[in-house]
């Protein structure tokens, strides 16, 4: 089991966009299982009204997509050598995801991922996410890279702002000649 400390230390993503709370089970470069727990206090809910229905509760898919791909970054990163050269690890995809059920506050996500190949830098895997007994979501390929981070260009300091009525000042100073 890794706890939430280790997840955070081997994901770049923080609040509000780090979606697994703890690896449960991890067979490296094979397969894991990892959870997060939705509560009523995401992001996501801010914006909901008392009295809403149910469906303003359902927790957005895209949020679902995001924690599956955290828990197949977890997985490739664990089974993985990578060369310290730096590069960071990026979602790059989803293909052929369904969405099953509805997931609501208080539900717990299960994510059962296997990592299919790993080429060119670039890991490929399918997973299911799970609530209860209940399957949620599923996906056929998910698609991870890993790019090298280049520097930031320099920012170069805005123009000064020319002093006010310099353009009325100019302007005297050319009739005058």
């Amino acid at each position: 089991m890794r706890e939430h400390t280790a997840v955070r230390a081997a994901l770049p993503q923080r609040h509000p966009l780090l979606l697994v709370d703890r690896v449960l089970e991890s067979d490296p470069g094979i397969g894991l299982v990892a959870v997060k727990a939705v509560t009523a206090n995401e992001p996501c809910y801010a914006g909901v009204r008392d009295g809403a229905d149910e469906r303003a509760h359902h927790y957005p898919p895209s949020l679902i997509i995001e924690s599956l791909g955290q828990a197949a970054a977890l997985l490739w990163l664990d089974g993985a050598t990578l060369p310290g050269d730096g590069a960071v690890l990026m979602f790059a995809g989803a293909r052929d995801f369904s969405f099953d059920g509805a997931v609501l506050p208080g539900d717990v996500l299960r994510h059962r991922v296997r990592l299919d190949i790993v080429v060119a830098g670039t890991a490929f895997a399918t997973g299911e996410t799970w609530v209860g007994h209940r399957r949620v979501a599923a996906v056929r390929s998910l698609i991870a890279t890993r790019r090298p981070v280049r520097p930031a260009d320099p920012v170069r300091p805005p123009d000064p702002a020319p002093a006010l009525g310099a353009d009325r000042h100019d302007r005297d100073d050319a009739r005058s000649s």
